[in-house]
């Protein structure tokens, strides 16, 4: 079988993140986060802390506003927008694809379940957790102290990545229509997450 990817959008406090670390631990592939962004940069020469300050979000008093859906385009060194936040994008989504081409991988975030579209054996996940939940999760993780203020990251955090993704996708972030499979992760542990995910794809990938 061809290399087998698998995508993960996640609420904030969902635990998408540590899920897709212990999928790819337990399928033995690579799993590929933040250090995307530190590849576009290598691979673009444009400065880590760009790639920083627009990674899964999107301001428009910054960058303007409507929205720019990616084709795949880079933009040359010549332009004046070389460095915009198209361009970002275009650089980390390139990487993503070319990375998707080299081995089996497991990718978090930055709309890789868009950039990806049409690839073979692509597994879209969309994790997510009742606000409940997910308030008590960032209240430990991020040592909150008030559920208000652990509610008030939360919004914040998940408007960016639903703007960053309608900015660059033209889609809404939340729709299932995005994602082969949704899962709540406050019905299961996290190991059972990657269980059913991995049972997922032995039934659709035979792997």
């Amino acid at each position: 079988m061809e290399n087998y990817v698998i995508t993960i959008a996640r609420g904030y406090g969902s635990g998408g993140k540590t899920i897709g670390k212990m999928l790819a631990q337990e399928l033995g592939i690579q799993y590929y986060n933040r250090d995307i962004l530190k590849k576009a940069s290598e691979e673009s020469g444009i400065n880590l802390q760009l790639f920083a300050q627009a990674d899964e979000k999107h301001k428009n008093g910054l960058f303007g506003p409507g929205k720019k859906v990616y084709t795949g385009e880079l933009i040359p060194p010549s332009s004046n927008n070389f460095i915009s936040e198209e361009n970002l994008f275009n650089y980390q989504s390139k990487v993503i694809r070319d990375l998707a081409q080299q081995n089996s991988c497991v990718f978090v975030g930055r709309c890789a379940d868009y950039v990806l579209n049409g690839h073979a054996n692509l597994l879209r996940l969309y994790v997510h957790a009742p606000v409940e939940y997910c308030i008590h999760r960032v209240m430990e993780k991020d040592g909150l102290k008030s559920e208000d203020e652990a509610l008030k990251k939360i919004r914040a955090i998940d408007k960016e990545r639903a703007d960053y993704y309608y900015h660059h996708t033209g889609h809404d972030w939340r729709d299932a229509d995005n994602y082969d499979l949704c899962l709540n992760t406050s019905d299961f542990s996290w190991e059972k997450s990657v269980e059913l995910i991995r049972a997922y794809l032995t039934v659709r990938f035979g792997e």
